[in-house]
């Protein structure tokens, strides 16, 4: 099917010093690892080289002071903390605004496709920069490319309307709390966020009871938070994305669903406590075409975000969304082409991995078999549905 995927050599220079963990070799061995499987090539892809999103584009979100002190960080080293900038986390550099504002742009590129018709399905793997707000930065994120294009969707334009509900699902290991407060008093938007508890991971934040707007704004029940317990792995992950996801996108019935795929659920990933293969984070990008095909005529726009096990963990995973969105995917037992197991030693002097997945048996106990209170997903899971399904006419214990 038509997937626009978005690609240019200058998204590297979006690095913030030599030792950050956010490395953009992750974004270099997934273009290539995506070119070894012929992805690029296939007829019913196409290529979008961004440009860089101008400050105009940039206030649809952003505060103007806020792309002001991003502008001042880039041209004069200027830290702001009341913006989030010059943090150990987001550490200000030179290409600071020109490298995020062309993130932003690939992603509003990706609506654009979409609003166009040349695309139903586009990537932006190094998008996804779901902590930043509206003023402030966050956890390596600067500008929301995410929440950019949800708004490019909304908004109406010539010989169009706007989109009337869009969904914003988020796979990371963290919450995505940047695009929830965003859209936090918005009923045309609903954001899922399926994350490690903030009890014990940044941003500290995403739990069952952030539900959305209430009052005047009617946006009580589009926030919806699944806060996971460390150590889940790819059954519990599952099995809580089933039980919560289909149903209330189904109740939702949004227009396109704009999804963050960060891979720092993975078991090797520093950042985390999450015990995820790549199978499962391969599954989920199947899940989320599914949920596309099934309530959006395929409308989806996909995204990156974290990972940092950045040579074996990110290109596999991205690769795997990238052929999802394509409509080829990829078997989780394919063999890593030679050629970039070999490029990833000489230039990275690391080992890569021998096959796309890391021979999981992926197996999942659906909600419908029973809720288990003694068990910490289940109970993750549970205070999310008392929260969230009665505002849809859903039962929480059984539906």
């Amino acid at each position: 099917m038509p997937t626009a995927v978005v690609w240019d050599p200058a998204l590297l220079s979006y690095r913030f010093n030599a030792t950050h963990p956010m490395d953009p070799v992750r974004l270099k061995l997934t273009e290539r690892l995506c070119r070894e499987f012929g992805i690029f090539e296939d007829p019913q892809v196409s290529l979008i080289t961004p440009g860089i999103a101008s400050d105009e584009t940039l206030r649809t979100i952003h505060d103007p002071a806020y792309i002001e002190a991003v502008r001042a960080g880039s041209s004069r080293g200027e830290a702001s903390t009341e913006h989030g900038l010059g943090t150990e986390d987001t550490p200000v550099f030179p290409e600071l605004h020109e490298g995020a504002a062309r993130i932003a742009e690939g992603t509003l590129r990706c609506a654009d496709a979409l609003l166009e018709g040349a695309a139903v399905h586009a990537v932006n793997f190094a998008g996804g920069m779901h902590h930043a707000s509206r003023a402030k930065a966050g956890g390596f994120c600067v500008y929301n490319d995410a929440a950019l294009a949800i708004h490019r969707l909304l908004e109406p334009g010539p010989g169009r309307t706007g989109a009337r509900r869009i969904l914003y699902l988020d796979v990371d290991a963290h919450h995505g709390d940047g695009t929830q407060s965003i859209f936090y008093d918005d009923p045309r938007v609903m954001t899922v966020s399926l994350h490690q508890t903030g009890t014990t991971l940044f941003p500290g934040t995403g739990f069952p009871n952030e539900t959305g707007g209430g009052g005047p704004v009617g946006a009580e029940g589009t926030a919806v938070n699944i806060a996971l317990p460390p150590g889940t792995g790819d059954a519990g992950w599952l099995r809580a994305f089933h039980a919560v996801v289909p149903q209330l996108v189904q109740a939702f019935e949004p227009e396109a669903i704009v999804s963050q795929h960060g891979c720092d659920s993975h078991m090797s990933d520093p950042l985390s406590d999450l015990q995820l293969s790549v199978d499962a984070q391969r599954q989920m990008a199947l899940d989320v075409s599914h949920l596309a095909e099934e309530h959006t005529e395929n409308r989806w726009i996909a995204t990156g975000g974290g990972g940092y096990a950045v040579h074996d963990v990110v290109p596999r995973a991205w690769t795997h969304l990238t052929a999802v969105a394509a409509g080829s995917p990829l078997r989780a037992h394919t063999e890593v082409p030679q050629a970039w197991r070999d490029y990833v030693r000489t230039a990275c002097e690391v080992e890569a991995p021998q096959t796309m997945g890391d021979d999981a048996a992926l197996w999942w106990r659906s909600w419908e078999l029973g809720y288990d209170p003694s068990d910490a997903v289940d109970r993750a899971v549970m205070q999310t549905r008392k929260e969230i399904f009665p505002l849809y006419g859903l039962d929480p214990w059984y539906d």
